[in-house]
C-alpha cells in the first residue's frame, strides 16, 4: 500500500476541536517528546512531517504525509520493542461525515471509528488513509497515544475522529481505512475499510445552484390539433442557461427541437411546440438544458388522432346548377391547351434528335435520397471499449472522453471506458478489468498516440514540505499499456487463424501520426479523428456508406456537421486544447535536447 504515486496532505491545528462531537476524542497538538515520555496531556496527538523529521532525521516522502510504514517501531519501540509487538485487532464502526464549509465545489469529510476490544489495552494509535476509487490518489493521517497509555475494555466504546479531509471534489468515490497500531507482521486483522462518495452538487448546494445537475422538474403537455404544446420550468438566471433541446422518439424515428426562450416575457416558464408528429404514436421524450452532459428528463407524448369536422349539404344551391356547364367548358378549353403544348413538344425533340428514352434514363440515373434503417439483427447496441495511453497528459485523456461522450449520444453505441467506472476498476484491478471488457465488448477501439509506444518516466515530486490542497488524479498508464499488448496478441492470433479482424481498430486524433500506431494493430482498420467519423459509424453498426443508386447520409455526424451538437463541440475544443499541449511539450523536449 506504501505506492510512491500518492498525494497527501495535512491539517493545521485551528481544526483541533471544531470537530468535536459529544462524547468523541478529537487528536490534539503534542510533541513526539511528550508522546514517548507518556506526559498527561499526551493522549491523543496528531503526528506531523516535522515530529517524522526529528525522530528519524529525514523527511518523509511528502507524497506519504506523516504516515510511514511500521510506525509504532520507528517513532515509540527504539527503547522499548515490546510495546509494537503485540496484536491487536483493527477499530470498528468506521463512518464518514460530512463536514458543512463555504466551498461549493468540494465536500470536506472526518472520520470517525471505535477501538476493538480484542488487545486495546496494548493499543498505541490509529493511521487513517483516504484514497480515490480508480486513481493513485491518497491522503494519510497518523495518530498516536504516549507510551504509558493503556486503555481498558470499556473504553472500547469510545468514539475516535480524525482531522478534516478538505477538497474532495463532488460526486468522487473514495475508499477510507483506519488501521490500529501496532502492525506487526503476519497479521490480517488491524484494519477496517469501507466506501463511501462525496456528496453531488445538488445534495450539497441544493439542485437551483448546481449548473451541471439541473434539469426541468415541471412539464406539462397539452394538445390542440395535431400540435403539441410544452411548458416547462427553466433554470435560475443565475445558472447562465440560456438555450433548451428536446429530443423525441418513437419507432425508430427521432425529432430534435431547439429551444430559446424569451426571458424578456417569462423568465420562469417557457412553452414550445413541436410538430410534424404522427398520429396515434406515443413518443418518449427528453429535455435538458443545452449543456454538455445536462441531465435529461424524460417524459412521455402521446399524439392523439385528429378528426375533421366534414358538413354535409342536404340540398344543392341554384348557383351551383348553374355553375356545372361553366366548369365543363372550361375542362375541354384546358385539355385542347395541353395537347397542343405536348405535340409542339415532340416536334421540338424530333428537330434536336433527342430520344426521349435517353432523358427518361438520365434522369433516374440521379442518385436517390432516402432512409436507410440500421441493421435489426442486435437487440441492443454495439458495446464499445475504448483503450488509450495517459503518458500524453491531461490534455489527451480529456479529447478521448469527450470523443466517448460523443459516440454514446449520438452514435447509438454503449461506450467503456475505464475512467467512467472507476469502482469497478478498483474492485477488480486495472488489468483484470480491461482483460473482462476485452472478452464481452462488440468492438475495441485502441487511441493511438506517441506516449502508447513509449514508456513513462516517473516524475519527481515536489520537495516543498507545505501541504496539497487537493487530491490530484492520474489514470493507471502501465494496465492501459498492458491492455494494448493484449489486444495487440488478440489481433495476431486471429491474423494467423484467418479470423475476423473487424472487431479491433485503430485511431488517431489529428495531433498524432500513423506512425504512431503499434505494429500488431496495423493489421486492422485505423481512423482519424474526427475525419472519419462516418466511416467509424459505418463500422460499428456494419452499414454501407454508398450503394448502387443511393449513399447513406448521417445527420450531425460529418466532418463539418458533428460541431453543430454541444458535446460535438465539446470534443473539438478538447482535441485542439490536446494539440496545443503537445506540440509545446515536444518544442520544450526539442529545445531541451538541443542544449
Amino acid at each position: 500500500m506504501w505506492t510512491a504515486a500518492l498525494v497527501v496532505f495535512l491539517f493545521s491545528a485551528p481544526c483541533q476541536h471544531v470537530w468535536a462531537q459529544e462524547g468523541a476524542i478529537t487528536p490534539q497538538d503534542c510533541s513526539l517528546d511528550c508522546i514517548k515520555e507518556g506526559g498527561p496531556g499526551c493522549e491523543y496527538c496528531r503526528i506531523t512531517r516535522a515530529d517524522v523529521k526529528t525522530a528519524l532525521g529525514f523527511n518523509s516522502f511528502k507524497e506519504f504525509g506523516s504516515c510511514i510504514p511500521w510506525p509504532c517501531f520507528e517513532l515509540l519501540g527504539k527503547k522499548d520493542p515490546q510495546i509494537c509487538r503485540h496484536y491487536v485487532h483493527g477499530p470498528n464502526n468506521v463512518e464518514v461525515e460530512f463536514v458543512n464549509e463555504p466551498n461549493s465545489e468540494s465536500d470536506t469529510i472526518v472520520v470517525s471509528w471505535k477501538p476493538s476490544h480484542y488487545g486495546i489495552a496494548f493499543l498505541r494509535g490509529f493511521q487513517v488513509s483516504l484514497q480515490a476509487l480508480g486513481g493513485s490518489s491518497f491522503a494519510c493521517q497518523l495518530f498516536l497515544f504516549h507510551r504509558n497509555l493503556s486503555l481498558p475494555a470499556s473504553q472500547s466504546k469510545r468514539v475516535y475522529k480524525s482531522d478534516p479531509f478538505p477538497g474532495l471534489p463532488l460526486g468522487s468515490q473514495y475508499a477510507v481505512t483506519v488501521m490500529a497500531l501496532p502492525v506487526p507482521e503476519e497479521w490480517e486483522r488491524f484494519y477496517r475499510s469501507r466506501n463511501f462518495s462525496s456528496r453531488s452538487c445538488a445534495e450539497k448546494n441544493g439542485l437551483e445552484k448546481c449548473k451541471k445537475d439541473w434539469y426541468p422538474k415541471h412539464i406539462e403537455v397539452q394538445q390542440e390539433g395535431t400540435a403539441i404544446t410544452v411548458t416547462f420550468n427553466l433554470a435560475p438566471p443565475q445558472l447562465g442557461i440560456r438555450s433548451y433541446f428536446s429530443l423525441c422518439y418513437a419507432n425508430s424515428m427521432k425529432k430534435y427541437t431547439d429551444i430559446s426562450p424569451n426571458f424578456k416575457k417569462n423568465q420562469t416558464h417557457h412553452s414550445f411546440q413541436m410538430n410534424d408528429l404522427q398520429e396515434g404514436t406515443n413518443y418518449t421524450c427528453e429535455i435538458a438544458a443545452d449543456q454538455m452532459d445536462a441531465v435529461r428528463k424524460t417524459f412521455n407524448v402521446q399524439v392523439l388522432h385528429f378528426l375533421k369536422a366534414v358538413s354535409t349539404p342536404h340540398s344543392v344551391s341554384p348557383s351551383l346548377a348553374l355553375m356545372l356547364p361553366l366548369g365543363l367548358s372550361v375542362a375541354v378549353i384546358f385539355v385542347v391547351l395541353v395537347a397542343a403544348l405536348i405535340w409542339k413538344t415532340r416536334l421540338q425533340m424530333k428537330k434536336v434528335y433527342i430520344k426521349p428514352d435517353i432523358i427518361r434514363q438520365q434522369e433516374e440515373s440521379g442518385t436517390q435520397e432516402g432512409v436507410m434503417p440500421l441493421p435489426r439483427n442486435r437487440p441492443t447496441p454495439p458495446r464499445l471499449l475504448i483503450c488509450y495511453s495517459s503518458c500524453d497528459g491531461p490534455a489527451h485523456v480529456k479529447a478521448v472522453m469527450q470523443l466517448g461522450a460523443f459516440i454514446q449520444q449520438h452514435m447509438a453505441t454503449q461506450v467503456c471506458l475505464d475512467l467512467w467506472d472507476s469502482l469497478s476498476v478498483a474492485e477488480e484491478g486495472g488489468m483484470a478489468w480491461h482483460c473482462r471488457q476485452i472478452r464481452e465488448s462488440d468492438f475495441i477501439l485502441v487511441i493511438c498516440s506517441w506516449g502508447l509506444n513509449r514508456r513513462s518516466k516517473p516524475s519527481e515530486g515536489d520537495e516543498d514540505d507545505g501541504a496539497d490542497e487537493g487530491l490530484h488524479y492520474g489514470s493507471n498508464a502501465f494496465c492501459s499499456k498492458a491492455a494494448v499488448k493484449v489486444i495487440g496478441e488478440e489481433v495476431g492470433h486471429a491474423k494467423a487463424r484467418g479470423q475476423d479482424l473487424s472487431k479491433y481498430m485503430a485511431a488517431i486524433f489529428d495531433y498524432s501520426d500513423e506512425t504512431d500506431i503499434p505494429t500488431e494493430l496495423r493489421l486492422v482498420s485505423h481512423y482519424i479523428l474526427t475525419r472519419d467519423l462516418q466511416l467509424l459509424f459505418s463500422h460499428l453498426h456494419g452499414v454501407a456508406l454508398h450503394g448502387p443508386g443511393h449513399y447513406l447520409k448521417i445527420n450531425h455526424i460529418s466532418e463539418d456537421g458533428f460541431t453543430k451538437l454541444p458535446s460535438g463541440a465539446a470534443l473539438q475544443w478538447a482535441i485542439y486544447e490536446a494539440r496545443m499541449e503537445i506540440t509545446a511539450k515536444r518544442h520544450d523536449s526539442v529545445g531541451s535536447e538541443g542544449d
